[in-house]
């Protein structure tokens, strides 16, 4: 028996060694595995790595401690208010992770906030995250399990110098189900539009539900108090700082704020800003109703062209005050020259000027206004600077102070500067359930004008009633495109990206048709005054066209001018109006006018492309195309707005100026196309000659355009690098070259060799959803001059590739429907990335702007079942054109063939005077290309 015990024991012995060294093995095979624990937070288990300092806070356990367990990443102001936010914070797991739940803390301190910001995992799996708590409380996100090995999170909007988090939390919880169904219901236009997409990168015009279209009022509750990278209505923050009820290309104006109990006015927003809840919000184009939490009052607001109208609800009983701002950095200008003045117990009037504008444009410019109560104020009273308060007054006046307009700028831009505030409130008592009215029409050229806006626009105390006429017209505009099947979110899109098209520029002109202008000389305080003008008349008495202010309209050819001679050919006729009227004073047609000034904004001479393919289209018809040519010659040439050289003029292209070349040539092209429509045959052969000196910068081995030095050597051969370019490289844009690809593709060595490069640009482009900005990529659809890159293969010869490309762009640039992304999280400049999403998802573009002696439009796939365009029957002759596709689906992407009005259409293209007429374009949709369709243009 013993024997056998020692055996035994000896097996036993072997069997242990032999069971610790699987352990030791398995181990790590079981470290390597899908570690699924359900519940457990996985953030601990990974490492991490990322900028700032106290990386490991982030996943200590450690939250909503103020100063304590703090992930800081760091972020800096720019000047324009712009913000560099924390990115590249890497959540690393050595195993794979199952997860489906992520939950973010902010740090509690109210100083520093991280508003949004995008998670992105391991398997390209994206996840939006906006509206955090700046408290520190949770904010969590839900989504379909799936198995990854790193997170990493990117900044996307805040507020502070040390914004960070107080910890993240990773999950594995099957108990959590993400809800991605919308419980929304349609019932007409306007319930499409989504006002808060991409509102964490807009610009302080950019999201403004208080605006007819085009209209003079843009008025807006702001949560930004800055112009670029989400100033104005920000969805990310949930405290109203002020309504103001100017949100323009650098204008901002009258600002105003109800209150409840005892607030320092002298502290500016710090001293009145007010929370508010999304759960309780309305926004949506024409109308916007929010709660103030600290006062306890409803606040809604409506509008007509030039008056805005609010209803205050007041949930109990109090003193009130409603406050109006005087003076004060507020979006993108200082508020000067503050005046008010009692008229009657319901009636205020004044005026303020505007200063210390990002970009230029007059050094002083001045908005007026009539204020009108549906019951009487107690009083008037007013503050100053920091500390100056004035009781029961009957007028206000704060001056400007002598040499103040001729001080740096940047001393009071973006700053509460004590000196600076002024302003005046008007007192209440009102009791639980109290309900009053204001209205303010607003005039920038005189108060009698303001007076007249009001009367004739809104001379009545129904509310309800110009809400709902701005909800008719919001859906008349809206709905002369009628999109039928797609998705829901593409819908959506779509006409939020209508709305944006007609919602950034602004009319300045009066119901009289008069208009402000500052284009004299200076006085002693360095600011032109102001001159009153008037737009010509029609026979009934009425104005013949608007005057507008707006953002350049520089490379509009690839978006408005072509979306809008669509579906509003009567806003091309209007803008080529307004630049002309402007011309008839200034001597020069503008760029991107403010307040009826200059600016100087961008280069080359952009209304050339508007008026030529408004004339070319047949809809120019408030000003002479003789004189409008004449004019656009003259700014052709040196000392006009295209602002060209000698060099340009001498040998068709200018020195260290690669960018402003291929602009400039491509307007020489569209002046000529008008000249010879006009049968000029020689002012159209001189400008067609100076239109391909581009053609010399090509680099003959590279096969882009690089700038020259004035030697003819090239200054530099890096194509990522924006040495000579406008907001561009020359991967960007050298493809720019619209009207001459046969040019481009004869010196790159053929349509093939280009379709190649080009190809193989946007294969690059993938990753990074083809919205880089200004340089280090090769595609970018988040700025103007890479927004025709797509649709050049349609000219090249394999539309197959324009149809592909497109579609992808669509949705990765442009598909976005929430406050973080919708339009390449760079600049939705007024409607121009709104007009290249648009013309992208209806399957229509024009690469030379609509402005050819023959217009055309290139066809590539639409994202809708059917499109319905209303013809304007004051321009077109035709009632209707519909596009309808066949078998469209995500994998259904290239067209297979194509009938237009029943007959086989080979093209991949169509001219205008046919669109005009009416129609119907079929278009069969297969997975795979038919490359034996879409012969490209002439």
């Amino acid at each position: 028996m013993k024997p056998k015990n020692r055996k035994t024991k000896l097996h036993a012995r072997v069997a242990n060694k032999i069971t610790f060294s699987l352990c030791l093995f398995l181990i790590p095979l079981l470290s390597m595995s899908c570690y699924d624990q359900v519940g457990e937070n996985l953030a601990p288990l990974a490492s991490v790595s990322g900028p700032g300092k106290d990386l490991q806070a982030v996943v200590d356990g450690v939250k909503q401690q103020d100063g304590v367990g703090e992930w800081i990443g760091g972020s800096r102001y720019g000047w324009t208010g712009r913000i560099g936010l924390p990115k590249n914070l890497e959540l690393k797991w050595q195993a794979p992770q199952k997860i489906n739940k992520v939950v973010i803390y902010d740090r509690p301190t109210l100083k520093e906030h991280m508003g949004a910001c995008t998670l992105t995992f391991s398997d390209g799996f994206r996840v939006d995250i906006y509206a955090i708590a700046n408290d520190g409380s949770a904010k969590t996100v839900v989504f379909e399990p799936r198995t990854v090995t790193s997170m990493r999170l990117d900044g996307v909007d805040g507020v502070g110098e040390k914004i960070g988090l107080s910890e993240i939390e990773v999950y594995y919880d099957p108990s959590e189900q993400s809800d991605t169904k919308s419980k929304k219901k349609f019932t007409d236009f306007v319930s499409y539009v989504d006002p808060t997409i991409e509102t964490s990168r807009g610009r302080w015009f950019f999201c403004t539900p208080g605006s007819r279209p085009f209209g003079m009022v843009s008025a807006a509750a702001y949560t930004r108090n800055k112009n670029g990278g989400g100033g104005g209505y920000n969805y990310n923050s949930t405290e109203v700082l002020g309504f103001a009820n100017i949100h323009a290309w650098i204008m901002s104006g009258i600002n105003i704020m109800p209150t409840t109990g005892q607030i320092n006015p002298n502290l500016e927003e710090k001293g009145w800003k007010s929370s508010f809840s999304h759960d309780t919000e309305i926004i949506e184009a024409g109308y916007h109703k929010l709660f103030l939490d600290r006062y306890q009052t409803q606040v809604e607001y409506t509008t007509t062209d030039r008056v805005a109208f609010y209803r205050l609800k007041y949930n109990k009983a109090t003193e009130a005050n409603f406050l109006l701002q005087l003076g004060g950095y507020v979006g993108n200008v200082s508020y000067v020259d503050g005046k008010a003045r009692v008229v009657s117990p319901n009636q205020i009037e004044g005026s303020h000027g505007m200063t210390d504008r990002v970009w230029a444009g007059p050094e002083l410019n001045h908005v007026f206004f009539v204020m009108q109560f549906d019951r009487p104020f107690l009083r008037m009273d007013g503050w100053k600077g920091g500390q100056q308060k004035l009781c029961d007054i009957k007028q206000y006046s704060n001056p400007i102070p002598k040499g103040r307009l001729k001080q740096d700028k940047r001393k009071y831009m973006f700053k509460y500067l004590p000196e600076e505030q002024a302003g005046v409130s008007l007192a209440y008592d009102v009791d639980a359930g109290d309900v009053l009215q204001v209205k303010i029409g607003m005039s920038y050229t005189s108060i009698e004008n303001a007076r007249k806006n009001m009367e004739g626009e809104c001379a009545h105390w129904d509310f309800d009633r110009v809400k709902k006429e701005s909800r008719r017209q919001w859906n008349e505009r809206l709905g002369r495109i009628e999109v039928k099947g797609g998705q829901e979110q593409t819908r959506i899109k779509f006409y939020t990206d209508l709305w944006h098209t007609q919602l950034g520029r602004h009319k300045i002109d009066d119901l009289s048709g008069d208009y402000p202008t500052y284009m004299g000389k200076q006085n002693s305080q360095g600011a032109v005054p102001l001159v009153i003008k008037s737009v010509s008349k029609k026979q009934d008495g009425t104005p013949r066209h608007h005057m507008y202010n707006h953002d350049a309209l520089w490379l509009t050819m690839w978006n408005l001018n072509t979306l809008w001679g669509l579906g509003w050919p009567e806003m091309l006729d209007e803008f080529s109006a307004s630049l002309m009227e402007y011309a008839r004073t200034g001597q020069k047609l503008p760029r991107g006018p403010c307040g009826g000034g200059y600016t100087g904004i961008m280069t080359g001479c952009p209304a050339t492309s508007l008026i030529a393919a408004t004339y070319q289209k047949g809809l120019l018809t408030k000003v002479s195309p003789e004189a409008a040519f004449q004019q656009m010659k003259k700014d052709h040439m040196p000392g006009g707005m295209m602002d060209v050289d000698r060099a340009y003029i001498e040998n068709g292209w200018s020195p260290g100026k690669a960018g402003r070349t291929i602009q400039w040539a491509f307007e020489d092209w569209a002046l000529a196309q008008m000249a010879a429509e006009l049968g000029k045959n020689d002012d159209a052969e001189y400008f067609l000659n100076r239109s391909v000196g581009w053609r010399a910068l090509i680099h003959p081995e590279i096969g882009l355009v690089f700038p020259k030095k004035a030697d003819g050597s090239w200054k530099h051969t890096n194509p990522l690098s924006r040495d000579g370019w406008i907001e561009a490289n020359a991967w960007q844009g050298t493809f720019g070259v619209s009207h001459d690809i046969k040019g481009l593709a004869k010196l790159m060595g053929g349509t093939e060799q280009l379709c190649r490069k080009l190809n193989y640009a946007f294969k690059k482009s993938v990753p990074n959803d083809f919205v880089f900005g200004y340089i280090n990529d090769c595609v970018s659809y988040a700025n103007q001059p890479g927004c025709s890159a797509a649709h050049v293969f349609n000219h090249a010869g394999q539309p197959w590739l324009s149809q592909k490309w497109v579609r992808l762009v669509s949705r990765q640039a442009y598909g976005g429907t929430n406050p973080n992304i919708g339009y390449g999280g760079h600049d939705e400049d007024q409607g121009q990335m709104s007009g290249v999403s648009a013309l992208m998802k209806i399957g229509l573009f024009s690469l030379r702007g609509t402005c050819s002696k023959e217009p055309i439009y290139e066809i590539t796939v639409p994202e809708f079942d059917e499109i319905t365009i209303a013809l304007d029957p004051e321009y077109y002759p035709g009632k209707t054109f519909t596009i309808k596709t066949y078998d469209n689906s995500d994998e259904n992407c290239y067209i297979q063939k194509a009938k237009l009005n029943g007959q086989s259409l080979n093209n991949c293209w169509f001219y205008h005077k046919d669109f005009a007429k009416g129609g119907l374009l079929e278009l069969w949709l297969g997975p795979k290309p038919n490359k034996k369709w879409g012969n490209r243009p002439e």
